[in-house]
């Protein structure tokens, strides 16, 4: 509480010095790991059930956020890295696991190249705040990371499955049929239950009948509500927060983003103690299995695997070979990656251990080298390339105050949500006056 709060305080300064919370807060955990045995003291269940509400408000904060007007500025970017990238990262990771790792079957190493395809905009959080890095690129880094995590939760809970199945000798087309039709229930009661909470938050702040000071407790509820509605049915809860906030943030209407604003900070609060978690618990049981295989395949997953896919589906984006470098090396492994490690704990016991380990060691380097190249890089790609806005529009990139406790958190402030803001806000005078 005492970092919290420290961090808190100083949170912009050490920003300054190329210092994020996941850095700080892993570091806290490494050093709590040799004063506690949290081996023994840390409760599994607690733990899973900690960082699973913290992933469910991230997806649903995230797919919230995301306007429409957000994603027709720049759909055929979006569609590249989300429909062609991000599907080829996954098979290049799930291909190298098999080659380099020799992992047991091809569940497993789906799992892991599944799991380690998501980005994490927290990491590099410098980035999306920079002003030198113009908003244009900045938008396209923050939307990525908060619809990637989404995107590949379905393949992540088929692996998982099937590889359970095969541990158990249960494989077969039914265990993957089941899987589909929990991904699918998970879905429909996610749009349910978003759809009708941003009705009925419209609806009843339209009358004057919602209360401000509980509207945005009553949103992050909401988001559990639709993860544990969904698990209830035998739905996937992940699924279902993702989609429920899609929902929410296209029917709630101008209240929505500021309820979607309290979930965002809760998340960002409640990540911290994951990270601190991660270097209390993960990075140990990294220790008895570092070698230089999983060495070369965390380095690969950063380098390689994440950024020749992205390089070829921007091919004929106009971005310019600089710009695509710099979106394909910004793609940290965060919060998502770790979650799903811990799901594949829950699924398949000590069998998990050598996915889990490739797992911590990726997160763990990108922790490290996203956190400290993010505020250098991005300082250096706006002094030496262009803005690569749209021909004929200028756009004017104030410095956002943003927490790198939070994923990809904007600041309420209008210079920082000139973005996001309606009609008659900040930024449709910044598209009127290039």
């Amino acid at each position: 509480m005492a970092v919290l709060f420290a961090w808190g305080a100083f949170a912009a300064r050490l920003e300054r010095a190329n210092l994020t919370a996941p850095m700080a807060f892993v570091g806290v955990g490494v050093v709590l790991a040799n004063l506690v045995d949290f081996g023994h003291q840390a409760e599994t269940n607690a733990v899973a059930a900690l960082t699973e509400a913290t992933l469910t408000w991230v997806l649903f904060s995230d797919a919230a956020r995301v306007g429409l007007r957000e994603l027709r500025s720049d759909a055929g970017i979006y569609g590249r890295l989300l429909g062609l990238a991000l599907p080829v990262t996954v098979m290049l990771g799930a291909l190298c696991a098999w080659w380099l790792l020799g992992t047991p079957g091809f569940w497993v190493a789906l799992f892991i190249g599944s799991a380690l395809a998501p980005t994490d905009a927290a990491l590099g959080t410098v980035v999306i705040s920079h002003p030198a890095v113009p908003a244009r690129i900045r938008r396209i880094i923050n939307v990525e990371s908060g619809l990637n995590d989404g995107f590949v939760t379905p393949i992540v809970v088929l692996a998982l499955a099937g590889a359970a199945a095969t541990e158990h000798g249960t494989g077969g087309p039914g265990t993957l049929l089941v899987a589909a039709l929990q991904l699918a229930g998970g879905a429909l009661i996610g749009a349910g239950i978003g759809g009708g909470g941003g009705w009925l938050l419209r609806t009843t702040a339209r009358r004057g009948w919602a209360g401000e000071n509980l509207a945005g407790p009553a949103v992050l509820a909401l988001a559990l509500l639709a993860y544990a509605g969904s698990v209830a049915a035998h739905g996937n809860g992940f699924v279902a927060a993702f989609v429920a906030g899609l929902a929410f943030g296209r029917v709630a209407g101008r209240g929505g983003p500021r309820e979607v604003f309290y979930v965002e900070q809760t998340a960002g609060l409640v990540s911290m103690l994951v990270w601190m978690l991660f270097g209390a618990i993960g990075v140990p049981v990294l220790v008895g299995h570092l070698d230089w295989q999983i060495v070369l395949y965390a380095v690969l997953s950063l380098t390689v695997i994440r950024m020749v896919p992205v390089a070829l589906s921007l091919l004929g984006a106009h971005l310019g070979p600089r710009t695509v470098a710099f979106i394909g090396w910004f793609g940290p492994r965060g919060l998502a990656s770790v979650v799903f490690a811990l799901l594949a704990v829950e699924e398949l016991g000590d069998e998990a251990a050598p996915a889990v380990a490739v797992i911590v060691a990726t997160v763990l380097l990108s922790v490290v080298a996203h956190g400290v190249s993010a505020g250098p890089l991005a300082a250096r790609f706006g002094g030496r390339e262009p803005a690569p806005d749209a021909p004929g529009r200028q756009i004017i990139a104030p410095a956002a105050r943003l927490s790198s406790a939070a994923v990809a958190l904007p600041d309420p402030a209008p210079a920082a949500t000139a973005e996001r803001s309606g009609p008659d806000g900040p930024a449709d005078t910044e598209r009127r006056n290039p």
